[in-house]
């Protein structure tokens, strides 16, 4: 058992099973299990306990061979006596009571011959509010230092989505408190966002905003999975969310529980991280009613494990080199996404796209499952506007009349159009000037640089940078705001007064202290 494991003094059967070293204790033994997503895991498979011996190693691609009771494809097997914990999980059976498996961890030093054990479930995990703050890994251990998670309550990583009956039909925006998102790629609860852009575009302070934001506005948590990207950027956001007071000592008082899979993980890591994410917001969702944010950075890199596992276990490729499961892999986690009930999940969805080509599968894939899509955009960070999100470029599903009702989409549709014929006028502006346009036109330049201004506003974690009070803007003061500006209510108050505001009123209150 590794050092931060959870050390369970006084129970009746030591031997260690399941992903978590959690004992199966005796009342278990007798019911055949514990219940998933509660209790100490899953029930566990007849196979439970079994003994097999490694037949081959193929770097991360592990052959075990069993002499009685196969287990289960998807189930956990455990190296034991092996610190880290080593953890495979059977991917086929090859026959001759052989399983292939992948593995969760580095094979360095395993040998043929070596006695492998099967927990008789699937990778399990803690859940629940002890795991706020904190940093876990693939198998659901604590890779933050700071000791074992205290819990009770275990899941099994792999789940089927929510049945048609339990499935909320509802369409109901989710309120951000961030203008620029509200009011023109608004999210829907229980919806998939892809957020792109660029290094430095401020991709992570509106991830941490969305968190603070979700957490002030609706009482809910957020899960944040770093799938395959740099370790640096892990270490740096988790920093980060200490300073912007998204993550507190106490599990009481933080906001978000991560779960790291970074990119000098093997693939069968990358590949599951994902899921492990999923599990944690899932549990928030069903069993404690919540509105949660599932953040994953980066999808494309869920998708790119899951070609390399593919190629280890010799599946033939598809397009492209990619795994011939590849939108089986993708529908199977992204369905798990979803509004029921009890509660729901909302999914922000890093998406990078490789040589920006938008027809490549694996972001091809990830497309067919987003409801909005946030573009965040480097010509905006120039201007200094920031969230830098691309008013133009940005889109969603639930941008409706019938959804948003018509006063909300009025007033979005006409900042879109004023933006547009704003920027259709620079080129004449560059060349000729401001003079040499008809009053009308200075009219929609002098508005659309307003509304610019107005997109952008002070977040409450970039205080510390900014020196601005941050500002959680309710949607119906930014559908006000924006209607006064096109309205030209506000025409003979300067730019300057829009910028990072929070509401209209901010901005008459910023002008008169200007005036002075």
């Amino acid at each position: 058992m590794s050092s931060n494991s959870p050390n369970y003094m006084g129970v009746v059967n030591m031997k260690r099973t399941l992903s978590t070293g959690i004992p199966l204790l005796k009342d278990e033994q007798e019911k055949g299990g514990g219940e998933s997503g509660g209790g100490k895991g899953p029930p566990r498979s007849a196979s439970y306990g079994s003994k097999g011996k490694i037949i081959a190693v193929i770097g991360a691609v592990v052959d075990v061979q069993f002499d009685t009771n196969l287990p289960l494809i998807l189930n956990a097997l455990e190296v034991p006596d092996r610190k880290p914990r080593l953890i495979l999980e059977v991917a086929q059976h090859l026959g001759e009571n052989t399983c292939r498996t992948i593995a969760m961890d580095g094979t360095e030093g395993l040998v043929r011959g070596q006695v492998i054990i099967d927990t008789g479930a699937p990778i399990t995990i803690p859940v629940g509010e002890p795991t706020l703050g904190r940093i876990i890994n693939v198998i659901g251990e604590p890779i933050d230092e700071r000791g074992p998670i205290e819990t009770n309550e275990y899941a099994p990583i792999h789940a089927d989505a929510p049945p048609f009956v339990e499935m909320s039909v509802e369409q109901e925006i989710l309120a951000t408190g961030i203008k620029v998102v509200d009011l023109l790629a608004p999210y829907v609860k229980g919806g998939k966002i892809g957020l792109f852009g660029g290094a430095g575009v401020g991709k992570t302070v509106l991830i941490m905003e969305l968190i603070n934001n979700v957490a002030k506005a609706h009482g809910g948590f957020s899960v944040f999975a770093g799938v395959g990207e740099r370790t640096r950027e892990g270490n740096d956001l988790y920093n980060e969310m200490k300073v912007g007071g998204v993550i507190k000592d106490s599990y009481k008082d933080s906001k978000v529980a991560l779960v790291y899979g970074q990119m000098n993980e093997p693939p069968g890591a990358r590949a599951r991280v994902a899921l492990t994410g999923l599990t944690l917001a899932e549990h928030f969702r069903d069993k404690e009613g919540q509105d949660v944010l599932l953040f994953i950075d980066n999808i494309f890199r869920f998708t790119q494990a899951g070609s390399e596992v593919s190629a280890l276990l010799g599946r033939i490729p598809s397009a492209v080199g990619y795994q011939p499961t590849l939108a089986t892999d993708m529908g199977t986690m992204q369905e798990r996404i979803t509004t029921t009930t009890a509660g729901s999940i909302t999914s922000v969805q890093a998406v990078y796209v490789p040589a920006d080509d938008l027809t490549d599968p694996a972001p091809a894939t990830t497309f067919a499952h987003l409801d909005a899509t946030t573009v965040l955009s480097r010509a905006i960070a120039e201007l200094g506007v920031y969230p830098a999100v691309d008013p133009l470029d940005s889109t969603s599903r639930v941008m409706d009349p019938n959804i948003i009702g018509p006063e909300h989409y009025g007033v979005a549709r006409g900042v879109q159009k004023i933006l547009q014929d704003y920027k259709s006028l620079q080129d004449i502006i560059a060349i000729l000037g401001m003079d040499e346009l008809s009053e009308d036109d200075k009219l929609t330049v002098a508005r659309a640089r307003k509304i610019q201004r107005f997109l952008s506003q002070p977040f409450q974690v970039a205080e510390v940078f900014t020196g601005h009070v941050g500002k959680l803007v309710k949607l119906e003061d930014t559908i006000k705001g924006f209607k006064r500006i096109l309205n030209g209510e506000l025409d003979n108050i300067p730019e300057a007064a829009f910028y990072m505001v929070g509401t209209i009123e901010d901005v008459v209150a910023k002008a008169q202290s200007l005036a002075k």
